[in-house]
């Protein structure tokens, strides 16, 4: 697993020539409806494990939560599952509304 910052998470979602990847958010549910970053998918880190069968494990997987904690610990589930590019997003949602997207809610 690697560590991304907001602003590399930033600039691979504008490139279009590179992988999309999936935007693996691990908070939980009214935290998700708060605030989000566009084109995640939810999945509370309590379901992860009914989720990993549905996930292509060569696909790339940026891992999020508010600040990095817990999707640390999803990325060390998805390399125990056989992924093999994990990134955790450093700083989280957090980091998303106060360095890439200004309007977005914090807490």
């Amino acid at each position: 697993m690697k560590n991304l910052s907001v602003a590399e998470l930033s600039q691979w979602l504008a490139d279009t020539q590179r992988e999309r990847p999936l935007l693996l958010d691990v908070r939980e549910a009214w935290e998700f409806a708060l605030c989000r970053i566009e084109g995640s998918e939810p999945v509370p880190l309590g379901a992860l494990g009914g989720f990993l069968s549905s996930i292509d494990p060569e696909r790339p997987i940026v891992c999020i939560c508010h600040h990095g904690t817990r999707s640390l610990h999803a990325g060390l589930a998805l390399e125990r599952h056989g992924c093999r590019e994990i990134y955790n997003l450093v700083g989280g949602v957090d980091a998303w509304a106060r360095q890439i997207d200004r309007s977005m809610a914090t807490y």
